[in-house]
């Protein structure tokens, strides 16, 4: 780690020219550690950023100091926004989540080993150094196989943004140029010929609000998550869905893979395939297969595209004939107790 200079609030003021900020510090901390960031000034925002949670107009509205513990935690979450708490819960350990801000975790960077270790050529770290993932004999398992280019291939690697794009959330911003919202499914790019720049955030731009719509589909969901080993590993495939149901016809809902893409990818397009019909299996087999339509799987990760969709439809068949897991079936699900 390089010498740096921390300052606090208030000298973290947004400016165009300021220094990096630091929330919960768990992801920056690391790759500082890494020496893959190399900020000469941090600022700590801990106690500049609101941690208030309240709902407005049918609305939840989060600050972006809220740590993800306590957002979890909250009674309107857990009543009323289940895939909210379940990917907050899955994200990583009782540590890592009373430290966390749900700002920060919205901006976590990808864990390609590529991107993480100097010793290897990555455009995301360096623009146009080339990207050694796609070399041969490269490990792929944390790759994405939707929203690729040719300069990136690495996955998005969070849980909580999943469930925040599913469910139509949008983001408030502080910048000395003036506020403005972006909603879950812009604020992340896809990685282009500029893998580099991850988010459509300007410089100095801070998130300020999480807001959540608080719809009947939302309250009616989960977000299912397949990975290597049962606890603190991210997603190999994950599904955050939602569904609002009139007897087994679909009025509405909410659906994004995680694990499988370059950003949180929201999928319309299964969306389309379910709203206003029968909540039948060849339906739900239907809108997983659109959801995958697009995949352009690197070598050695065609796998993830058949376990995306098995993923995707396992969650739609188990919230539409069980509803929302509780926290104990929850865990015994991602343990693989109740697993076919």
């Amino acid at each position: 780690m390089v010498p740096f200079t921390l300052t606090t609030p208030p000298d973290a003021v947004p400016n165009a020219d300021g220094p990096t900020y630091l929330a919960g510090g768990t992801t920056l901390a690391d790759l500082m550690k890494l020496n893959v960031l190399q900020p000469d000034r941090v600022a700590h925002l801990r106690g500049f950023q609101s941690t208030a949670i309240e709902e407005i107009d049918g609305e939840l509205w989060v600050g972006a100091g809220c740590t993800m513990a306590a957002l979890a935690d909250h009674p309107i979450v857990r009543a009323r926004l289940p895939a909210v708490r379940h990917a907050l819960i899955l994200a990583a350990s009782p540590q890592i989540r009373n430290m966390a801000t749900v700002g920060g975790n919205l901006l976590q960077r990808t864990r390609c080993p590529y991107y993480r270790h100097t010793e290897f050529r990555c455009n995301k770290r360096e623009p146009g150094s080339g990207c050694d993932a796609q070399e041969e004999g490269a490990d792929r398992s944390l790759m994405a196989v939707l929203g690729t280019s040719e300069r990136c291939i690495a996955n998005y690697p969070g849980d909580f943004a999943v469930a925040f794009a599913a469910l139509g959330g949008t983001i408030e911003t502080a910048h000395p140029d003036g506020n403005r919202s972006i909603s879950a499914t812009d604020l992340h790019r896809l990685p282009e010929d500029t893998p580099h720049i991850e988010t459509v955030l300007r410089p100095g731009e801070l998130i300020s609000q999480l807001v959540l719509p608080l719809s009947p589909a939302a309250a009616n969901g989960w977000y299912c998550k397949v990975r290597e080993r049962s606890s603190y590993a991210f997603a190999l495939a994950s599904a955050a869905v939602g569904l609002e149901l009139d007897g087994d016809r679909v009025t509405s809902c909410h659906i994004a893979l995680g694990g499988v893409g370059t950003k949180p990818w929201r999928s319309p397009e299964a969306e389309a395939v379910l709203t206003g019909q029968q909540a039948t299996d060849e339906r739900i087999e239907a809108a997983s297969e659109a959801a995958l339509a697009d995949a352009n799987p690197p070598k050695g990760t065609e796998y993830k595209v058949t376990l995306a969709k098995r993923t995707l439809a396992f969650a739609l068949k188990r919230l539409r004939d069980e509803g929302p897991p509780d926290d104990a079936t929850l865990l015994a699900l991602q343990h693989g107790r109740e697993f076919g």
